[in-house]
């Protein structure tokens, strides 16, 4: 059984999040193995890794929608998170607007719907076929459901999937303005590496155990993530990240954390 641990009190107050040893094997299969990290109010926090890495599985354990975990896990008391999830299969033969597909769960006003669709840059499409607007659209209208629940905390598993190159960099450009304007913290998935690095304060590089964990800059030159991704990527990356914080001016620059 999980156990949920109180931080002790030398721990800082705008703590959130708090895994100690987080382990998960389902079916004889390990799928974490000794995960520890925390996350403070105000951070973007990325999580990398290959495929079948177990970085969807870490944020389901998070969420509290993956059981049977062992270690560690604490949560500020009443943390209010807002989740963005990966995929979402949407029958196309069910009629359904951007509007009703929001306001299923929780009914919340049109008003309110309209501002946060405003928010992320997404009002145009409210009353449309949620089947039929872009893939950069659909996150867009998943960003701001998920704003709706006026989260302390964002989890955003791959927010880029499906999205083109330009609309990559602007929906980072919108998750750095959302944590300066709300203060809120973000915890996402991404494959992305050249635009994580430019827009992450943190970066946790996952293969079912902690590969290791720091900033950008730290990470790239990392034995293991050089071993996992290759030096070309490492020194590419450096220069990207360099790049992108000294070119504010670039019509797709991403811009670095504060």
């Amino acid at each position: 059984m999980p156990k949920i641990s109180v931080p002790s009190a030398r721990q800082p107050r705008q703590l959130l999040v708090q895994a100690q040893n987080l382990s998960l094997e389902v079916n004889g299969r390990r799928l974490l193995d000794d995960i520890t990290f925390d996350l403070a109010a105000g951070q973007i926090l990325t999580v990398i890794g290959p495929n079948g890495a177990g970085k969807t599985t870490l944020l389901r354990v998070l969420l509290g929608l993956q059981p049977g975990f062992s270690g560690r896990l604490w949560l500020r008391p009443e943390l209010r998170i807002g989740y963005m999830p990966q995929r979402l299969a949407i029958d196309p033969s069910f009629p359904l607007s951007v509007h009703r597909f929001i306001t299923l769960i929780t009914p919340f006003p049109r008003h309110q719907v309209e501002q946060a669709l405003a928010e992320v840059g997404a009002s145009q499409v409210i009353d449309h076929p949620v089947q039929r607007i872009s893939g950069g659209e659909l996150q867009r209208v998943l960003l701001a459901r998920a704003l709706l629940r006026e989260p302390d905390l964002l989890v955003l598993d791959e927010p880029i999937q499906g999205v083109d190159v330009h609309g990559q960099a602007e929906l980072y450009l919108l998750l750095g303005r959302l944590r300066d304007e709300r203060g809120c913290t973000i915890l996402l998935v991404s494959h992305d590496l050249h635009l994580v690095m430019a827009a992450t304060d943190r970066v946790l590089c996952l293969n079912r155990h902690l590969c290791c964990t720091g900033t950008p800059e730290a990470v790239v030159r990392c034995p293991e993530f050089i071993a996992m991704f290759g030096p070309q990527v490492g020194e590419s990356l450096a220069v990207y990240r360099h790049r992108e914080e000294h070119n504010h001016n670039h019509p797709q620059a991403v811009r670095p954390p504060e």
